[in-house]
C-alpha cells in the first residue's frame, strides 16, 4: 500500500513538475522585450535603423494655426460663453480692454476660459499670437 501510494505521489510530483515548467513559459513569454535600443554608432546587428525625426518648427506658430489646433473648439461655437469668433457685438467690449488686457486674460484664463485655453505646452507668444488674429477677424 505505501508502496502504491509513493507510486501515485510521485505521479503527481511529475505532473505537477510539468505543469509548472509549462506556466513559467508562458509567464516569459508575457513578459519578455517588444523592442530592443540601438544607439546611433553602435553595431546594431540585423536591427533596422531609421532616421531621426526631423526638428519641430524653429519658431512658434501663427495665430491662426494655434486658433485652429486649439482656440476654435470653444470659440467657434460659443462653448460655454465664449465670444464666437468674428462676432463684432460679442467682441466690442473685450477689444475695448486692450489687446494687453485680452492676452493676459488668455494666459492666464478668465471665466470658464482655463489658462491658455487648456493647452498647458503653448509658449505665451503662440496664445499672444492666437488672440492677434481672433481680434483681426472683427476689426
Amino acid at each position: 500500500m505505501m508502496k502504491v501510494l509513493a507510486m501515485v505521489l510521485l505521479g503527481f510530483g511529475l505532473t505537477a513538475g510539468a505543469v509548472m515548467a509549462s506556466v513559467e513559459d508562458q509567464i516569459r513569454s508575457r513578459i519578455e522585450p517588444v523592442g530592443t535600443v540601438c544607439v546611433d554608432g553602435e553595431d546594431c546587428g540585423d536591427i533596422v535603423t531609421a532616421a531621426a525625426p526631423a526638428a519641430a518648427s524653429s519658431g512658434p506658430r501663427s495665430g491662426e494655426e494655434v486658433y485652429s489646433a486649439v482656440c476654435q473648439s470653444c470659440h467657434a461655437n460659443g462653448v460655454a460663453g465664449a465670444p464666437i469668433v468674428g462676432d463684432k457685438d460679442a467682441w466690442s467690449a473685450r477689444v475695448d480692454q486692450g489687446l494687453e488686457t485680452l492676452v493676459s486674460h488668455a494666459i492666464n484664463g478668465i471665466n470658464a476660459m482655463p489658462a491658455k485655453g487648456g493647452c498647458a505646452s503653448c509658449p505665451d507668444e503662440e496664445i499672444a499670437n492666437a488672440v492677434e488674429h481672433m481680434v483681426e477677424q472683427v476689426q
